[in-house]
């Protein structure tokens, strides 16, 4: 499923990445990698906030559509 469809607080594995190879090479450099734990925090006007590799990241809900979990 999408990263949008997780649950808040709810520790997931990223399973994979989709999309162009330059947004999945952009998420890699933010700690986006096949096998990685994250948990969302919190969702705000459409922008989803993760924690992964130990730091928060705020993505777009378009980024956060091409992360399978």
């Amino acid at each position: 499923m999408p990263l949008t469809l997780a649950s808040a607080g709810v520790p997931q594995t990223i399973k994979r990445i989709g999309g162009k190879d330059e947004l999945q090479r952009f998420l890699a450099s933010l700690g986006f990698i096949a096998g990685s734990e994250v948990t969302v925090i919190s969702e705000y006007n459409g922008n989803v906030i993760v924690n992964v590799k130990e730091s928060r990241v705020a993505i777009s809900k378009s980024m956060a559509c091409r992360i399978l979990v």
